[in-house]
């Protein structure tokens, strides 16, 4: 093969990825394929209120839909509804376990 070949084989790549940058660019700006917002301007149902990794397979899924939290122990091969129905906190019983936290693993660390 000749080295002109070579050559606009490479300029045919560089516009092509140039290409695929350039729309890319142009669909994040004018916001296609961004995140779906069904709720936009409505108040949010679900919302996750804490991920506790247990190894690097499985974790545990603390969810919140409207005032009931659900434990969700997630894996590689299936899920597993663990408690469902929990009685949301209030905020300041939420604050309140948060600010315990610390106190006690510093606890067990000492023990």
């Amino acid at each position: 093969m000749e080295l002109e070949t070579y050559f606009r084989f490479l300029l045919a790549l560089i516009l092509v990825l140039g290409l695929i940058g350039g729309l890319t660019w142009a669909a994040r700006r004018f916001g296609f394929g961004g995140q779906l917002t069904p709720n936009a301007g409505k108040s949010a149902r679900l919302a996750v209120v804490e991920v506790k990794v247990l190894d690097s397979r499985r974790k545990l899924v603390l969810l919140q839909c409207d005032e009931r939290e659900h434990l969700i122990l997630l894996g590689p091969n299936q899920d597993l509804l663990v408690e469902a129905g929990l009685p949301a906190p209030s905020d300041g019983a939420a604050q309140a376990a948060a600010a315990a936290r610390p106190h006690a693993s510093a606890e067990r660390r000492s023990a």
